[in-house]
């Protein structure tokens, strides 16, 4: 009896190690095809790092990289145009797999995330026949973004978005291993799909009637902040803003800000919190990227002037310049906000943020796990006399994109163009800005017209009244800058 006793126990020992071994094998099964995380290989330069380095965004809000692969062919007529990802504006390399700013990541499966670069890399041609150059760090002025969100939400939410369809398209360019085709048939497709319906309803608001399209080069930060990251309610505002420019972070000084209106005066905190609304849940190496992002912007030159300069007519200019420009763009006022009603530009951007917005902010920002100095909890009061380091690179021009070149902006208000379109990468050097009409610039671009919320041009005066001679010079001056 006693030796049946130990038998019996034995066997269920036995069984016991096999469930415990079957249960293990099948936690590292899921754990690997799901979670496992593989770094990227190593960039050749940090400026690649910037362009398809990963800042974590993959597990949360990343992409099965096989069906961000297909997604074009499948769904053209969600995109503005033909050419797939590159017809929203993406800057695209020759010889890369992604456009700038989209990275891939193994996280269990090979998964395609945003990071700075979608917003943070600028191009221009000196001709249309001309391959682009690519300046990281710069405003992308041709990167359509709100397009990018309604692509993938609206492919997401169509009927044929379903595992029979997607498996065919990706079996035309790759052979899925046998049980992943079963992985992505009875899991990753079904998940997919139900988060981008999720995100599609998060992002619900911006197609409201009466607002008008963000176009290329601009995004509605403050509302994006508000209802996709701290989950406010809705409250009707608009406030369209051009992407800026990140380079040479060195230049900001205790006290300035890299937010068009203020809103934050610490530029390290600026790169956190748009960090956070790529990667949605910080990953435990997410300070770390945050210090290498902010180690590479600070030193980082502004472009030069790709042009030939007139020293002559530049010098003159640099007089014009300190005696009607540089009391704001490069004096103790410089990086602080002017009120609006000195300035007059369109206030539909302060309105968009508030006091009490900036508040959860901060206590999102914290119970997230992330230390930083928060953002200013209070009122804003007006714009911010920006920097002039690569003026030249960064139009069109105020904070919202309204008016297409600096000779417009030097134009009296009812002078300056009322509709133009943004997102050509041609250069315009007689003017100083990008080739804002015409046949190929309304094809590809995106039309603005200011009478419309959120698009006005008024206001920033300074310097219409001056000769048109003193205009050239002060022109031909912001170039070298």
């Amino acid at each position: 009896m006693h030796r049946k006793k130990r038998s019996e126990w034995g066997g269920i020992k036995l069984a016991l190690l096999v469930v415990l071994a079957l249960g293990a094998g099948l936690a590292y099964f899921g754990w690997y095809k799901f979670f496992r995380e593989e770094p990227q290989a190593p960039f050749a330069t940090p400026e690649m790092r910037f362009k398809y380095g990963s800042l974590g965004g993959e597990n949360e809000a990343g992409i099965p990289y096989w069906i961000f692969v297909v997604l074009p062919r499948m769904f053209p007529e969600y995109l503005p145009g033909p050419g797939g990802y590159a017809s929203l504006g993406m800057p695209w390399e020759p010889g890369q797999e992604l456009p700038i700013g989209f990275s891939k990541k193994v996280v269990g499966f090979p998964r395609v995330a945003n990071n700075c670069a979608v917003c943070h890399t600028a191009s221009y041609r000196k001709s249309a026949g001309e391959a682009p150059t690519y300046v990281v760090a710069g405003p992308g002025h041709t990167s359509n973004v709100q397009g990018y969100f309604r692509f993938v939400t609206q492919a997401g939410a169509d009927p044929r978005f379903n595992a029979d369809n997607l498996l065919h398209e990706i079996s035309l360019v790759y052979e899925l291993p046998w049980l992943d085709r079963q992985l992505y048939r009875f899991l990753i497709i079904p998940i997919v799909k139900k988060r981008l319906i999720e995100q599609g309803a998060n992002f619900a608001w911006m197609n409201h009637p009466g607002l008008p399209d963000w176009l290329r080069g601009r995004d509605d930060p403050m509302n994006l902040t508000k209802y996709f990251m701290l989950h406010m309610p809705e409250d009707g505002t608009y406030g369209p803003a051009d992407m800026p420019s990140i380079w040479n972070l060195d230049k900001y000084k205790k006290g300035m800000s890299l937010n068009w209106d203020g809103a934050t005066t610490v530029p390290r905190s600026v790169i956190i919190d748009s960090a956070l609304g790529v990667v949605v849940k910080p990953q435990r190496d997410f300070l770390a990227q945050i210090d290498w992002l902010e180690k590479y912007l600070r030193p980082l030159p502004a472009p030069r002037y790709p042009y030939a300069v007139n020293a002559q007519l530049a010098q003159a200019g640099k007089a014009v310049f300190e005696a009607n420009c540089a009391s704001c763009h490069a004096s103790a006022r410089t990086g602080t906000p002017v009120s609006i009603g000195e300035i007059g530009t369109d206030r539909n951007r302060l309105e968009s943020w508030s006091k009490e917005a900036a508040i959860k902010a901060n206590q999102t920002v914290k119970e997230l796990g992330v230390e930083r100095e928060g953002m200013v909890e209070a009122a804003l009061t007006g714009y911010i006399a920006v920097h002039l380091d690569g003026v030249w690179l960064r139009a069109p021009y105020l904070h919202n994109g309204s008016v297409p070149t600096l000779r417009a902006l030097l134009q009296p208000e009812a002078q300056r163009p009322t509709v133009f379109w943004r997102g050509y990468d041609v250069y315009d050097p007689a003017n100083v800005g990008f080739v804002a009409d015409g046949e190929v610039a309304q094809r590809v671009g995106s039309r603005i017209d200011v009478k419309l919320r959120g698009n006005g041009n008024q206001g920033h005066v300074y310097g219409t009244e001056l000769a048109p001679d003193d205009k050239n010079a002060l022109l031909e001056y912001l170039k070298t800058l």
